[in-house]
């Protein structure tokens, strides 16, 4: 058995580490690809999952890195786009899967996280918007206003209860926190050789 095929997929995944995410140029900072985005995504979506004992993480986790994967095609569309913009998403998954052994796997993934009718799918969307919450919020913090008032839209779109309260709690974190708050020591030491 070959893997020309297998190959072939794993190469144009590549493609997303290699499409911008087109929001920033109306943000006016920040800058990510498809791929940045899609792995964040993920690592939110783990978390949300294992908050949640009724879901499976090994679902969410596989739609949260399946979620953007027809842009790999079709590119990533901002919301000024989405207005005059129409894309054959559903062609362009169909063919990107088509000859794949788990292809099939893959529309379903991508059905269900379309249809958002199942609590994985919720997270999934949630995980999603939560993203580009925290990217936004480090906009702010870096001197760009405008990304409060996108934070206020996105903020509308989360769905369930822990994703809101998460979002929440973004909002009072300051994005530096993580690696500068409560590190003095860190700073203040002197340099020994």
């Amino acid at each position: 058995m070959g893997y020309g095929k297998i190959i072939n997929f794993f190469f144009e995944l590549g493609m997303l580490k290699k499409t911008p995410r087109s929001g920033f140029q109306f943000l006016g900072s920040g800058r990510e690809s498809v791929a940045d985005h899609s792995f964040r995504v993920a690592m939110i979506g783990f978390a949300l999952a294992r908050m949640d004992s009724n879901v499976d993480p090994f679902k969410v986790v596989c739609m949260c890195l399946v979620h953007d994967l027809p842009e790999a095609r079709t590119g990533d569309r901002n919301y000024v786009n989405k207005r005059y913009v129409a894309v054959d998403e559903t062609g362009a998954i169909a063919d990107l899967t088509d000859s794949l052994p788990f292809g099939e796997e893959i529309m379903e993934l991508l059905k269900e996280y379309r249809g958002a009718g199942t609590v994985e799918a919720g997270l999934v969307h949630d995980a999603d918007q939560l993203d580009l919450i925290l990217e936004l919020k480090e906009q702010n913090d870096l001197g760009n206003s405008y990304a409060a008032k996108w934070i206020h839209f996105a903020r509308q779109r989360l769905i369930t209860s822990i994703a809101k309260e998460i979002a929440e709690e973004i909002l009072t974190t300051d994005s530096t926190d993580w690696w500068f708050k409560g590190h003095d020591a860190w700073w203040a030491k002197k340099h020994e050789e």
